[in-house]
């Protein structure tokens, strides 16, 4: 099990999507489930629909509940990594609790600066059409506007605002940030420097975990 923290905007989403492809396991998104849910009208999508609706957290027995039913399928027997859960102590005691008979997850967590992440996020453009990630600034489209691989409209998400991700950075911070020192307690957490490029940051990642597995 391989567990990727870091704050929104830090490229958790970019590294867990190579590291799923490098070692062929699914990259399991408590949110992605959730949705999934939802769409299928399954009792806890109902369920956890309620919640979302009052605009309430959906409670952890649904979202634990949820998530160890996806773990017991067949494509998680050679291994999962989880992007973006656990979200507080309580989550990662009781996935510890379910987990402790197996092997000690790998726990990797992205550190980059607050600023940076801001920076990151408000200079963020997206191809409407096949999702490629430009940034106005460090890489934008050769043509203002239109993406160089599929032709498709270039937008900014409308939560790409300055005060939106200090917000999200800050609800970070308060609830997650304890985990860090949740799983260093543990000796199971293994910090990498996000501000580096994608590539280099990926290999630093696959390295350590090529090693932890020998």
């Amino acid at each position: 099990m391989i567990i990727l923290l870091g704050p929104p905007g830090s490229g958790k989403g970019t590294q867990a999507k190579l590291l799923s492809q490098a070692y062929h396991i699914p990259q399991i998104s408590t949110g992605d489930l959730l949705r999934e849910e939802i769409a299928n009208e399954t009792q806890i999508g109902l369920e956890a629909k309620r919640y979302i609706q009052q605009g309430l957290l959906v409670p952890d027995e649904i979202v634990l509940g949820m998530l160890f039913a996806r773990i017991e399928k067949d494509d998680c027997k050679q291994g999962y990594l989880l992007d973006g859960f656990p979200r507080t102590v309580t989550q990662a005691e009781q996935l510890y609790q379910k987990h402790s008979s197996k092997k000690p997850p790998l726990v990797i967590s992205l550190e980059v600066p607050d600023e940076q992440i801001i920076q990151r996020a408000v200079g963020r453009l997206l191809c409407r059409q096949c999702g490629k990630i430009y940034h106005q600034i460090n890489s934008p489209p050769l043509t203002e506007g239109v993406c160089d691989d599929c032709g498709g409209e270039i937008y900014r998400r409308s939560d790409d605002h300055e005060d939106v991700i200090r917000e999200r950075l800050r609800v970070y911070h308060g609830q997650t940030q304890p985990l860090i020192a949740y799983y260093s307690e543990k000796n199971l957490l293994k910090a990498f420097n996000g501000s580096e490029p994608t590539q280099k940051v990926f290999l630093n990642i696959k390295s350590y975990i090529d090693q932890s597995h020998r």
